[in-house]
């Protein structure tokens, strides 16, 4: 039976990530902008944000592939599907990396990986001041290709629920399922929602 909503784990799992890491996103800018007493409260900020956006992404994945995604419409065309897989692996993919490239930047560092007052992380790689320089710029270069990731995961999440109205957005935002006809084969006559109104 093909499913045509996403489950309640991945919905719920889904939109609690996209608060964190537009905190998170928000607050690397705050870092990167200030040298004031502020830096220090937001990194004591970002270092469990970025170790809980870690450990979710990877219950995110089991989720993911325990429950596969509903299938994207069938009239989509074939080049914006390939995009929407890629786009979503990466996004996978960056948010499993750029928390472990931040805990090894801090340890090639010598800083302690702190989440709170008494609780520390081991260290993941041994002191080394070259490797740290090319893990923060390695950091640095993966935040922007996450913001701009995100972005366009917003960007198309935006056309599927307002130009296309196909319920791609609506099986995600409030699990209601999406009409049969966009899930038609390719080639397949479809009927525009907006016709039916």
């Amino acid at each position: 039976m093909t499913h045509t909503t996403f489950s309640l784990p991945a919905r719920v799992l889904h939109w609690a990530m996209a608060v964190l890491i537009l905190a998170m996103l928000f607050i690397g800018v705050g870092m990167v902008a200030t040298v004031s007493e502020k830096h220090s409260w937001l990194l004591a900020i970002h270092k469990p944000l970025g170790i809980a956006i870690l450990l979710l992404a990877i219950v995110r994945l089991v989720v993911r592939l325990r429950n596969p995604p509903p299938p994207l419409p069938g009239d989509l065309p074939a080049l914006q599907k390939l995009a929407a897989h890629l786009s979503h692996w990466l996004l996978y993919a960056l948010m499993i990396a750029m928390p472990l490239i931040g805990w090894a930047m801090l340890s090639a560092g010598g800083y302690p990986v702190m989440l709170s007052h008494s609780l520390r992380l081991p260290a993941i790689l041994p002191e080394n001041a070259l490797v740290f320089a090319w893990l923060r710029t390695a950091h640095g270069v993966l935040a922007y290709l996450l913001f701009l990731t995100f972005l366009a995961h917003m960007g198309a999440a935006l056309y599927h629920g307002l130009i296309r109205r196909d319920g791609v957005l609506r099986s995600m935002a409030n699990g209601r399922a999406r009409d049969p006809s966009p899930l038609m084969p390719d080639g397949a006559c479809v009927v525009n929602e907006r016709l039916t109104d």
